[in-house]
């Protein structure tokens, strides 16, 4: 699983105007998974199911 910063660099995710996350591939706002025994959340395309870890 990729970080949500090397997924913007890399061109797999886009912000919006809003700052939102999309996925690039199929173009839907990605959601959010809180696991509360970790440190971050993991992003991920409803649409597509690929995730982004998030730290921070």
């Amino acid at each position: 699983m990729k970080s949500v910063r090397k997924g913007l660099r890399s061109g797999e995710i886009e912000k919006d105007v809003y700052e939102r996350l999309a996925c690039s591939e199929c173009g839907e706002e990605l959601a959010t998974e809180n696991d509360p025994d970790e440190v971050g959340t993991v992003r991920v395309c409803p649409e597509c199911d690929s995730k982004w870890k998030q730290v921070g």
